[in-house]
């Protein structure tokens, strides 16, 4: 028992302040709920000392639970970076709820539920355990995406979402049945050690049908073409401050969920999952920014964005080596950051009763605000890979990763789509700085969502100069992962 506890620390530790917060917050008035969130954002910081002390105070990585837990250094990383970047959500979230009259104590419950999944999903070294994070994250966002009751759209977006993604959980638990009834395990290392010792895999038929499935399952969950129906009415439906977060740290525990399951179990299947998921990640990158140039709603504009990144993101993974991987995990946490600061910034330029949704509505905001234009540029800039941000290291990275693999046809594609998705960032650039204001609305937000929106675009430059810090992390992690 001591030693499961030790394993699972944080997240015995989280699901503790998760009841904790739920109770406190039965007896609090709309008035007093700041108390629910300053509890919430303690137990998260607190969650992340203790994933410093469980993963990095360790010589090596360690499998417990019986095997279904992994305790390594990508998984501290990924962790520490989820947490982070939810804290920053819950503090957009704080002045949009009370801006929109949502202000109630669910979303941070549900927040905290759907971390506590994350959380799950990063250190799970089982198919079933792999498979509760993510139904535990799933059911979490489902409720945060429907917080909006009285909004038709809210609505039509929570049912297409649950709709949705409940067939996708179909696809990707039948994919694990079929791996489970073919190796006869449930455990990651002995499905690995079982395809090893199998001759002529690539024409295992059955096998073929479970990868067919997972790699539908998790298409769905990254929202890569062409399974991305949901994603632009999700974010163009769902409240900006749900938006922010389904958007950013999902994102990184889906990463964990593919290096897992696809990089780590069926590494040995490696021919045979690749080319379904270059054909994915190349339709996603092309669809991705051909569709983002013909829209005007800024929540729909960063989803076909977010098709692209993710499909950036695919390349890097199905290369299958540690310079393919190491550049993956670089991408993934680099376009959370950047989509976490691109919706915060929505959030921050809003006010009660007003939301900014619509590309016009950033007209001349350089001369009304010029700090937080500057600080959006830099975001639009990374996004779109221009240097000297680190969107374009991370960029770089994955294509240079592609081009060492001998796809130089599919690095030349990726190119020609970063210059083509470059148009629409740069458009909403021109609308900030050459467009004429429509009114001169005054920013109305805490001292804390400013530093942290300002926080989020400096980086963008600080990590672009000196991408070798966040790379470095990267690398170590997933060498000391053995990956």
């Amino acid at each position: 028992m001591m030693a499961a506890f030790e394993i699972a620390r944080p997240e015995i530790f989280l699901l503790a302040a998760l009841c904790v917060v739920l109770l406190l917050d039965l007896f609090l008035g709309k008035e007093s709920r700041v108390i629910t969130y300053l509890a919430t954002q303690a137990s998260l910081l607190t969650t992340i000392l203790l994933v410093y002390s469980s993963f990095f105070n360790r010589p090596d990585k360690t499998v417990g639970l019986d095997g279904m837990y992994m305790v390594d250094e990508m998984a501290g990383v990924l962790k520490i970076a989820i947490l982070l970047i939810s804290i920053l959500a819950f503090a957009c979230a704080r002045k949009y709820l009370r801006d929109q009259d949502m202000w109630r104590g669910e979303f941070f419950v549900l927040g905290m539920s759907a971390i506590l999944g994350m959380l799950i999903m990063v250190s799970g070294y089982h198919l079933l355990v792999l498979y509760l994070g993510l139904e535990l994250l799933s059911l979490s966002m489902y409720a945060l995406v429907a917080m909006r009751r009285d909004d038709a759209q809210a609505t039509e977006a929570a049912i297409k979402y649950f709709v949705l993604g409940a067939v996708a959980s179909g696809f990707l638990l039948y994919g694990m049945s079929m791996l489970y009834g073919i190796s006869g395990s449930l455990e990651l290392n002995t499905i690995r050690e079982y395809f090893t010792n199998q001759p002529d895999i690539a024409t295992n038929l059955p096998l073929m049908f479970a990868l067919t499935f997972i790699v539908a399952g998790l298409a769905f969950k990254l929202g890569v073409v062409p399974f991305h129906m949901w994603l632009p009415d999700v974010y163009q439906g769902t409240p900006t401050a749900v938006t922010l977060f389904l958007s950013s740290a999902p994102k990184i525990a889906v990463f964990a969920l593919v290096i897992r399951l696809m990089a780590e179990a069926l590494e040995p299947a490696q021919s045979a999952w690749s080319q379904m998921i270059i054909l994915l990640a190349l339709l996603s990158i092309g669809l991705g920014n051909i569709l983002a140039l013909a829209q005007n709603n800024l929540k729909r504009l960063f989803a076909y964005s977010a098709i692209s990144h993710m499909g950036f993101m695919l390349m890097g993974i199905v290369m299958n080596t540690h310079v393919g991987h190491s550049a993956a995990m670089f991408y993934i946490l680099l376009y959370a950051m950047m989509s976490a600061g691109a919706f915060a910034m929505l959030i921050l330029l809003g006010r009660k009763g007003y939301e900014v949704s619509q590309l016009e509505d950033l007209k001349g905001l350089s001369g009304r605000h010029p700090w937080f234009a500057l600080m959006f540029l830099l975001l639009l800039f990374s996004m779109a890979g221009i240097p000297p941000t680190a969107g374009f290291y991370a960029k770089f990275a994955v294509i240079e990763a592609v081009v060492q693999a001998k796809f130089v046809w599919a690095a030349v594609f990726m190119v020609v789509m970063s210059v083509v998705g470059a148009f629409y960032y740069l458009r909403i650039i021109k609308v900030m700085y050459f467009d004429k204001p429509n009114d001169q609305p005054p920013i109305e937000a805490d001292m804390d969502i400013r530093i942290l929106v300002s926080a989020n675009g400096l980086l963008m430059i600080l990590l672009g100069i000196f991408p070798g810090v966040l790379m470095g992390i990267c690398d170590l992690a997933l060498i000391a992962s053995r990956l």
